[in-house]
């Protein structure tokens, strides 16, 4: 386990620490949690961000490909 120094802003080391006493848990288990799920959200915006770039660039195709398909539905 890796140990690192934080400064946090008062505020959300005095509501961090009113959190803690009522969950009855550690503040080391508490940012590690909280540390966890920040990097899940980061991780899942990230792919969001990448698969709507990767949807644009294949945009364009896709509706020209739906077009051909469309002339021979037309044609049979």
């Amino acid at each position: 386990m890796k140990s690192i120094s934080l400064k946090l802003q008062e505020q959300i080391f005095e509501e961090t620490e009113s959190l803690l006493e009522r969950l009855d848990t550690s503040r080391n288990k508490y940012i590690n949690e909280a540390i966890e799920y920040y990097n899940r959200y980061q991780r899942k915006k990230i792919i969001e961000e990448q698969l709507a770039k990767e949807s644009k660039l294949v945009s364009k195709d896709s509706l020209n490909i739906l077009h051909e398909f469309e002339i021979l539905e037309d044609e049979l």
